[in-house]
């Protein structure tokens, strides 16, 4: 008995370390909030965009830093905009070009945004990644649901008869859901087993989304990026043994997609559907002033006019967008636009790919954003990505990882490099 009124208590935590769990609490949440919201865009302006609005304006008024790792970022994009208002002045009416600049301006800043926040907090990134699954898997959801037409209403998930999610494209929609694919793959390919095991369900729901978007240019996104992870994966490993499970897993993997198509392509509507969109060359495509003589007629122009021809001109003139974002920045933004997007994407894809083996406790992260964005470079030729929400996303992660490569190795120069965290 006298033992037990000897006893004190525990002290308490000190108030600051409280305070700093509880900000820290918040800033994850804040985070989470945002990307889980950039998947469901019906509507214009979408929670995304008033969300990120008044979250940047928050986050600058207390701990926003742009670094000069990231201030190139930053001076591309507004150059890029910059060309923007250049080829604006060489309309006699704007109309709402103007908000249209505006747009592309914000998007911009949240790629800044979610550069610096990376790179002050690398922890964020688990964060942001599990957001992005969770949008995906629920927007996918939606998707397919709509597509089957489950429930009263389910057709507004829908858009010409294709899988849109709670997005206004199909071919918007497809492609959002493509890094969390590949990080759910990644994590089957490396992860422990009950990890591997719950992430296996979340990719087939995601790639039935992408699926029943009967997106071309989605199908060829996940595949390629799919195949692309793997390799990278098996390059990495370190051991024979590793490999072979790489290998294994790989081909598993493939073989239950390929069944689950052959089940899917059993429902003959899904089936007709396929084969009209499996075609590589649609007849809008190869048509007299379809895609690709557009951007024939396009280029042309781009040469005539190096001040541009003003934003969103080129459908109205030709009665279908550009579907090319070089095409895009060259008559949209100008020269000075093109030069600096162009810029842009090399330096990203170089930088980038220096550091892509480098093992630190970001580079899962790392591998994933790039692959993804090395994808919808390529898709880019075919498809307009100018204000794809996510892919301003991809940038802004992809130059995060790059900035807290170089400060680590800022770091290590200097002699005051700190251990690294340990591997999430």
């Amino acid at each position: 008995m006298s033992a037990l009124l000897n006893l004190t208590p525990a002290p308490a935590l000190p108030r600051a370390v409280v305070d700093a769990k509880l900000v820290s609490l918040l800033k994850t949440g804040a985070i989470g909030l945002g990307v889980l919201l950039s998947g469901f865009v019906i509507r214009e302006p979408a929670p995304y965009e008033l969300y990120m609005v008044g979250l940047i304006a928050i986050w600058a008024l207390f701990n926003l830093k742009i670094s000069r790792r990231i201030a190139p970022l930053l001076t591309l994009l507004i150059l890029f905009n910059v060309g923007g208002v250049v080829s604006m002045s060489q309309l006699a009416q704007l109309g709402t070009i103007p908000l249209y600049i505006a747009v592309s301006l914000f998007l911009a800043l949240t790629s800044v945004f979610f550069a610096a926040i990376v790179e002050s907090e690398d922890a964020l990134l688990g964060t942001i990644f599990t957001a992005w699954v969770l949008a995906a898997v629920a927007t996918a959801c939606l998707g397919i649901l709509g597509y089957f037409g489950a429930f009263p209403g389910a057709s507004m998930f829908t858009k010409f008869g294709r899988a849109a999610g709670a997005f206004q494209d199909p071919n918007v929609f497809g492609p959002f859901l493509t890094l969390p694919a590949v990080y759910l793959l990644y994590l089957i390919l490396t992860a422990r087993p009950l990890l591997a095991t719950v992430a296996v369900p979340a990719l087939l729901v995601i790639a039935g989304g992408v699926f029943f978007s009967f997106s071309r240019g989605a199908w060829g996104l996940l595949a390629v990026t799919s195949m692309l992870t793997v390799l990278v994966v098996f390059l990495n490993a370190r051991t024979g043994k590793e490999r072979l499970r790489v290998t294994m897993i790989a081909i598993l993997a493939a073989a239950g997609l390929a069944l689950a198509l052959l089940l899917a392509l059993q429902i003959p509507a899904v089936a007709d559907l396929f084969s009209e969109r499996a075609r590589l060359v649609q007849d809008y495509d190869g048509a007299r002033l379809g895609r690709f003589a557009r951007f024939g007629i396009g280029f042309l122009w781009a040469t005539e006019h190096p001040l541009g021809i003003g934003p969103l001109q080129f459908g109205q003139i030709l009665g279908e967008d550009t579907h090319n974002i070089w095409l895009k920045a060259l008559l949209d933004y100008s020269w000075l636009g093109f030069a600096c997007y162009l810029t842009l994407i090399l330096w990203t894809l170089t930088a980038g790919f220096r550091i892509l083996f480098r093992p630190r406790p970001w580079q899962p992260y790392l591998i994933c954003v790039y692959i993804v964005f090395v994808g919808h470079v390529a898709l880019g030729t075919v498809i307009d990505t100018d204000h794809w929400r996510h892919f301003y996303l991809l940038l802004g992660l992809l130059w995060g990882m790059i900035a807290l490569e170089q400060k680590h190795m800022a770091q290590r120069w200097r002699g005051t490099l700190q251990p690294l965290g340990a591997s999430r």
